[in-house]
């Protein structure tokens, strides 16, 4: 049998004791993810959470093609003098010493004048 003091205090927020002093982050080890790392490290680990760094990262804004110097063309080039570099960009460091046919993504203004005071051609792809 239920005592009737007990029937009237269902319903009622205080009904099984104190409630102001567990309302704080204190008496749950703090707020949110804290002490993921420390104090709640299991929770952490069975919840799956990721620790330490995560997040952006800074990613360049453009990519920087791969570049070669015409002093390098002249190895690279077979004994008939065509090369063809794809997405390379050639620079005008250097001597062209031979007649070259050169395909690239890009031409720099030096290595386009060298390349054709020699008798070859700098053609962009």
């Amino acid at each position: 049998m239920v005592r009737p003091k007990t029937k009237e205090r269902r319903g009622q927020r205080t009904y099984h004791g104190k409630h102001k002093n567990a309302r704080g982050g204190g008496s749950r080890g703090g707020r949110g993810d804290v002490g993921k790392c420390k104090h709640h490290f299991m929770r952490s680990i069975l919840l799956g959470t990721q620790m330490g760094r995560h997040g952006f990262i800074h990613l360049p804004l453009c990519e920087k093609p791969e570049v070669v110097n015409v002093d390098v063309l002249d190895q690279m080039a077979g004994p008939e003098g065509k090369l063809e570099l794809g997405q390379m960009k050639v620079l005008g460091r250097g001597r062209v010493t031979r007649k070259l046919n050169v395909s690239a993504a890009g031409f720099s203004a030096a290595a386009k004048s060298k390349i054709e005071a020699a008798g070859g051609q700098a053609v962009l792809v």
